[in-house]
């Protein structure tokens, strides 16, 4: 089931070069600062692609927002349907050995987490529709977190119930 999910997202992301899709290499995204990426959509379908490298051994957090907005000659707004984010081992887009991490669905503003990787080449996706006037803006970003080692979650647990005896026994007292 799942080869069959990414193999609809790949053909899905392919066939959305013909209608409103832009890619954007965004270099590589450092556990310092968040990565900001933006975008723009002509009224319509769009689906925007944003290329990153991601460090091994660090979480990482994707949001996409909408900015609607009113001009003198009209309006910006998109309606978000879905955000997905893909490896891609090779850096070549929309190939076999693309995989599909996780996926959120709109409509709304999107966010997702995605614990600790292997780093790599890696792609979001962005789809939805322009329904504004003049078209639709959107900002979103990356961010990268550290995620502790096991052996530091055990030292954590051991001393929390070294911790919770010494209290039990000075309670008994």
């Amino acid at each position: 089931m799942k080869k069959l999910a990414v193999a609809v997202a790949i053909a899905l992301g392919a066939a959305s070069f013909g209608a409103g899709a832009t890619t954007t290499a965004l270099g590589s995204v450092s556990p310092a600062t968040p990565m900001p990426f933006s975008g723009f959509a002509s009224p319509g379908i769009f689906s925007d692609v944003f290329t990153f490298d991601l460090p091994a051994n660090f979480g990482s957090g994707y949001s996409v927002v909408n900015f609607p907005l009113s001009v003198p000659v009209g309006n910006f707004n998109v309606v978000f349907s879905s955000m997905a984010l893909f490896s891609n081992a090779d850096g070549i887009l929309f190939n076999a050995d693309d995989t599909l991490l996780t996926t959120a669905n709109g409509p709304g503003n999107l966010a997702f987490n995605w614990g600790s990787s292997s780093g790599g080449d890696m792609y979001l996706t962005v789809n939805g529709i322009s329904n504004g006037t003049i078209g639709g803006i959107y900002s979103g970003a990356i961010s990268v977190t550290a995620v502790p080692e096991p052996g530091t979650w055990a030292l954590f647990a051991t001393g929390g119930m070294l911790l919770g005896f010494a209290l039990r026994r000075n309670r008994a007292q």
